[in-house]
């Protein structure tokens, strides 16, 4: 088979975010947040786990805790107690106490709207800070690569890389900024809601005619 080149993956991949545009024209975050404090909160806590537990959690948690420095000063016991339902919730409680203090410390309270100053802070890395930047302050710096982006962006041909930072790279090249927020959240929604890790329902895949894997999964 002739290996695709990239202007023929960049047109394909036009007809797919034309058509993702269309089947989810509401795509958005689903985790519940008010301000970027909650929804950095909620995106650390996201980790291995699913967003419907992670809002299960944080509709009693965000009631308790209002500010970076009522995660600060929280005793590290008592806010993992809080978090015990998710999954690694004692590295969470940790990450989070720890990120809120430096958040106090250098930012005044903030959250910081810069990649570089998020990803310093402890249990942050660039998917968390995308998705900060991207729904809490409308920046794009770049993708957002979770389980979801990457398996699909593999699947549909997009790219070959397994590395999400490489595979964040490949999508900057071929995603128009300005849509690069709204592009992993199409991707998250189809991957929650059409295309299965273990189990695509090909048959009735919106996205079937363009996808290279569609005829090799079984439904």
């Amino acid at each position: 088979m002739r290996r695709e080149t990239k202007d023929h993956r960049r047109e394909r991949l036009d007809q797919i975010r034309a058509v993702l545009k269309s089947v989810y024209p509401d795509a958005h975050c689903e985790l519940t947040f008010r301000n970027p404090l909650e929804l950095l909160v909620a995106t650390i806590l996201s980790a291995q786990c699913t967003d419907l537990n992670v809002n299960r959690v944080t509709a009693t948690l965000f009631k308790k805790y209002l500010t970076a420095t009522d995660y600060a000063k929280a005793p590290e016991e008592e806010l993992a107690r809080d978090l015990r339902s998710l999954g690694l919730f004692r590295n969470k409680a940790k990450n989070l106490k720890a990120a809120c203090q430096r958040i106090e410390e250098r930012y005044g309270g903030e959250v910081p709207r810069s990649m570089e100053a998020l990803i310093e802070l402890p249990g942050v890395g660039r998917k968390t800070a995308n998705v900060v930047l991207g729904n809490a302050f409308g920046l794009e710096d770049g993708i957002v690569v979770d389980t979801h982006v990457l398996r699909l962006s593999r699947r549909l041909g997009i790219t070959a890389e397994t590395d999400p930072v490489k595979v964040e790279r490949s999508l900057v090249t071929l995603v128009p900024k300005g849509e690069w927020t709204q592009f992993s959240h199409w991707l998250i929604w189809h991957g929650r809601r059409r295309c299965a890790a273990r189990k695509p329902d090909c048959l009735r895949c919106e996205l079937k005619m363009l996808c290279p894997s569609a005829s090799r999964e079984k439904p």
